[in-house]
């Protein structure tokens, strides 16, 4: 694994500094490296995909243990540097763009490098691009069988959230719906070269059996439901033009979407006016 000397050498070489605005914070605590990979689970040939893999230090790790890392970099002198340093290394392909193609599609190219198997998201992944990739990847791709990830805190707060607590929401509701989600550790600043302003934290999710079918179109709703998460059902869903045909059991018009549990979101979805796949309103 590089230090942060090993690093900071790197990106003297080859006249670079971290850019904020792309979030690379460099994961430089050894254990946690180790840990996260640990906790990912992975084993020899076994595809991963790595968003954001800097200069390379977690990429390393995975193709040490025999895996298959198909890592997507947007950075066009990072894309470079990791062409230099890992191109010759067997199972090791960059995919050097935007790993979102759309808020809710993953890049095509990453997706094709992957193949048809089943693969897992391991990554310390950039601030900007952590909900709605793991929003993605948890509805619209069962061939994506868990992850084992470095995120903002704040975001595996909601990922592990439960109702009525005041971080439940879309990703919480979603993670559950597809599988089951946990927060590992919480990591300090210190973690990372150049210290981010927040905590961040190891969460894991792994998937299991799902509780409805299209994950793309029940994000959507959930998010739509949240919209107005202190509203009654009943009033928020008619102005939404999404009344459902009859209330299913355990859900009432009085009820308000953040003490609603997951089991209930996805009965409800099942009830609603499909007229929901529309313009948002």
């Amino acid at each position: 694994m590089q230090t942060l000397a090993e690093i900071r050498a790197l990106l003297d070489e080859w006249g670079l500094r971290p850019k904020k605005s792309l979030g690379q914070n460099f994961l430089i605590d050894h254990n946690l490296l180790g840990r996260l990979v640990d906790e990912a689970g992975v084993a020899e040939g076994d595809r991963v995909l790595e968003v954001g893999p800097g200069t390379g230090t977690l990429t390393e790790t995975l193709l040490d243990r025999g895996c298959r890392v198909v890592a997507v970099e947007l950075d066009d002198q990072l894309a470079s540097m990791l062409t230099d340093r890992l191109g010759d290394r067997d199972g090791f392909t960059l995919v050097h763009g935007d790993c979102l193609a759309s808020k809710r599609a993953v890049n095509r190219d990453a997706m094709d490098a992957l193949g048809d198997g089943p693969f897992r998201l391991v990554a310390n992944l950039p601030y900007h691009a952590a909900t709605p990739l793991m929003l993605t990847l948890m509805g619209s791709h069962p061939e994506c069988v868990g992850m084992a990830v470095t995120i903002q805190r704040e975001v595996a707060d909601r990922m592990t959230a439960g109702p009525g607590s005041k971080t439940f929401g879309t990703l919480g509701v979603v993670a559950r719906a597809f599988g089951e989600a946990r927060k590992v550790a919480v990591l300090g600043p210190g973690c990372f070269w150049p210290p981010p302003g927040v905590d961040s934290a190891m969460a894991v999710w792994e998937r299991g059996e799902p509780m409805v079918g299209d994950g793309g179109q029940f994000a959507d709703f959930v998010s739509r439901v949240f919209e107005g998460r202190r509203k009654q059902l009943g009033a928020h869903l008619k102005r939404l033009g999404m009344l459902p045909g009859s209330w299913p059991d355990g859900v009432e018009p009085t009820d308000r979407a953040e003490a609603l549990e997951v089991e209930r979101f996805a009965a409800l979805y099942g009830a609603v006016d499909r007229s929901m796949e529309g313009p948002r309103a």
